[in-house]
């Protein structure tokens, strides 16, 4: 019984969220101020994935219908729904703004994350001009073929 406390102790200590794991390395920096998170889905039919997204509470924020894409929310959840657009679903961060497309600040320009992502050899699949200010965007894929989108509206 003892064994059993001690290692389930044990256990939980060394596998703690936010403690690196034997080997890992921890990587020292500010986090970023990534802004609004929200998963964009490549749908097959719009007015299907709309309805069944309503059903779940979901209510449209913005997009157009007409030009097959909506942006729904459900209390802080968005999810973004594109016919035609891209293939598979995009991670997507959205400096400047929160959950409800309102301006926040202070937030981190993309162009100051696509930079700290550089330094620290990421790769990016696109990259937003950096001798810009304002709207701008880039993409990069983590380490399992996830595709995130950082777009900038401002």
């Amino acid at each position: 019984m003892l064994l059993a406390v001690v290692t389930s102790f044990s256990f939980g200590f060394y596998s703690r969220p936010g403690k690196p794991a034997a080997g890992d390395h921890e990587i020292k920096s500010t986090p970023m101020k990534l802004g609004a998170f929200s998963v964009s889905l490549s749908v097959k039919d719009i007015n299907a994935s709309k309805k069944f997204y309503e059903h779940l509470g979901f209510t449209v924020l913005g997009g157009d219908l007409r030009k097959n894409y909506l942006i729904m929310k459900n209390g802080n959840a968005l999810i973004g729904l594109f016919q035609g657009m891209f293939e598979g679903n995009i991670l997507t961060f959205n400096p400047g703004w929160d959950e409800s497309a309102n301006n926040v600040e202070p937030f981190d320009d993309v162009r100051k994350i696509q930079q700290h992502l550089k330094r620290n050899g990421i790769k990016l699949n696109t990259e937003a001009d950096e001798a810009t200010t304002g709207p701008a965007s880039f993409m990069v894929t983590d380490p399992d073929g996830n595709l995130i989108l950082l777009d900038q509206h401002r």
